[in-house]
């Protein structure tokens, strides 16, 4: 199926070749110009389309009430009474035929695959509908019109019979496929829709990344925007078999900012909550790992040339080296001069300002916080040197095997040369040496940059300093002081991006 797309800003007009049975989602943000779009690939192609609106079909379109779905409930029930009335005369006639399925079976069949608590019933020519009580297929003695099921139930009663009646071996093209619909229901819906009607091409806009990804094998195409004085649009086709989850990577075009990666979980970290309101231009978008972080940033960057956006990841510092993290940010991805997202929070900074947002003197909260991290770090001072050297060992033997030992003495004489290269008690009174200065110095920079220990917030009692219940009261605290703008939330947010060197 050829099908001819609308002009493009700047140069004529492209065609699109789809395989019978290929489909095709038209994506892009509210505002881009894609319904506009859409019907410009619709005219082009003339009696070959059939366009489906959820939303049209549902709602009057005159005074006197007739909706889209009551036009075709009428057509379906013609159908079935012409079907039964054929029927009737043929076994008048004497002829041995059967009852032939007819397009409201099919659709009562979908209907109740998708409701199967509900019964559709056939009562003096119309159409009427039933709940079952209580999960029993037993159906109450009330029976109601189309009218009173839900935009759901409608809306899936409407699409599963509109697409029957298209045109043999049309371009169906249906408006906000997801409408009135739960999520887990509108992938299987649509698949099913589908095998109803092999011989089409389906063409589905939408501004619901979630949905066009359960379109497998379809093509995507991205609206970024339009210019209605010359009706062209900038478009283009998104690439296929980029490592990005095509729900991620469409959300991320759709939005149109740099996009920012973090570590965490969208809902619950620190990152999550924290990264959005320091970076408010960008798009943020929580990844888990910090492994899927790297791998997000270097995918998204390599497609730079077709969506033109900028990408940037935040990942803790943990036990890397200063050579680690000058090698990340080179890659683009930020690492913050503390070991992690925890200690952001007990930056000087930040620690004077929720003071001062919880009416406490900052110079008395940032004393105590600062000589209880000190003496912490001392109490953990062997232990934390002994993480770092395991780090680095662990890192360096990464590095290092040499994989082209062949054979188990080689390996075994290569690994005793590396131990000794490397050192590792050596290495580990390198790092107890260094974190003793840190100590010595009272350097509470150096000791945030390098101590990892998620009890810090609650040790250090910094929450109770700032005037606030508990840890998990001072971290909201943070966040709806950068919520509710202002210097303090400025002196909050100018702190991170310094230690991220944004």
């Amino acid at each position: 199926m050829e099908i001819t797309l609308p002009k493009r800003i700047g140069s004529p007009a492209d065609t699109l070749s789809l395989e019978s049975g290929e489909s095709l989602v038209i994506i892009g943000a509210n505002g881009a110009g894609k319904t506009r779009f859409t019907r410009a690939v619709i005219d082009s192609l003339g009696p070959r389309a059939a366009r489906i609106s959820i939303l049209e079909a549902l709602y009057a379109r005159d005074s006197a009430g007739h909706t889209p779905l009551d036009d075709l409930l009428a057509r379906l029930m013609q159908d079935e009474m012409v079907n039964l009335i054929g029927y009737k005369l043929a076994i008048a006639d004497g002829r041995d035929v059967a009852l032939r399925r007819t397009l409201l079976d099919r659709v009562i069949s979908l209907w109740q695959s998708v409701f199967p608590g509900n019964r559709v019933l056939i009562d003096s020519g119309k159409i009427l509908f039933s709940r079952s009580l209580d999960g029993h297929n037993d159906t109450s003695n009330d029976t109601y019109g189309a009218r009173r099921l839900s935009d759901g139930e409608r809306a899936v009663l409407y699409c599963a019979g509109a697409v029957l009646y298209a045109p043999k071996s049309s371009v169906i093209f249906v408006d906000s496929p997801e409408l009135f619909l739960h999520p887990t229901l509108t992938s299987s819906l649509w698949n099913r829709i589908e095998e109803s009607r092999p011989d089409c091409t389906f063409c589905y806009t939408t501004h619901d990344p979630e949905f066009a990804a359960t379109r497998n094998g379809a093509r995507i195409l991205w609206v970024r925007d339009c210019d209605p004085g010359a009706d062209a649009w900038d478009y283009t086709l998104m690439p296929t078999g980029n490592d990005l989850p095509p729900e991620l990577y469409m959300t991320l075009v759709g939005a149109r900012k740099p996009v920012l990666f973090i570590e965490g979980d969208s809902r619950h970290s620190i990152d999550a909550k924290l990264y959005p309101l320091i970076f408010p231009d960008h798009t943020v978008r929580s990844l888990g790992s910090c492994n899927k972080v790297i791998e997000a940033v270097r995918t998204f960057n390599d497609l730079s040339s077709f969506h033109k956006l900028d990408s940037t990841g935040i990942v803790d510092r943990d036990r890397r080296d200063s050579a680690e993290v000058e090698y990340l940010r080179g890659k683009n991805i930020m690492v913050p001069e503390v070991a992690e997202i925890e200690n952001l929070l007990l930056l000087e900074d930040i620690v004077r300002a929720m003071a001062e947002a919880g009416g406490k003197d900052p110079d008395h909260a940032f004393h105590h916080v600062r000589n209880t991290i000190i003496s912490l770090f001392r109490a953990d001072l062997s232990e934390q040197a002994m993480l770092h050297t395991r780090h680095r060992v662990k890192r360096t033997m990464e590095y290092r095997v040499d994989a082209r030992c062949r054979d188990a003495a080689t390996l075994e004489r290569h690994l005793r040369e590396l131990t000794d290269e490397i050192n590792p008690r050596g290495l580990f009174q390198k790092f107890h040496n260094e974190f003793d200065g840190y100590i010595r110095n009272a350097d509470y920079p150096a000791i945030l940059r390098v101590y990892n220990q998620k009890s810090m917030l609650v040790s250090a009692n910094v929450a109770q300093l700032c005037g606030f219940r508990n840890k998990d009261r001072y971290i909201d605290g943070v966040i709806r002081t950068l919520r509710r703008g202002g210097p303090l939330a400025q002196r909050i947010r100018d702190a991170v991006r310094r230690t991220l060197k944004a």
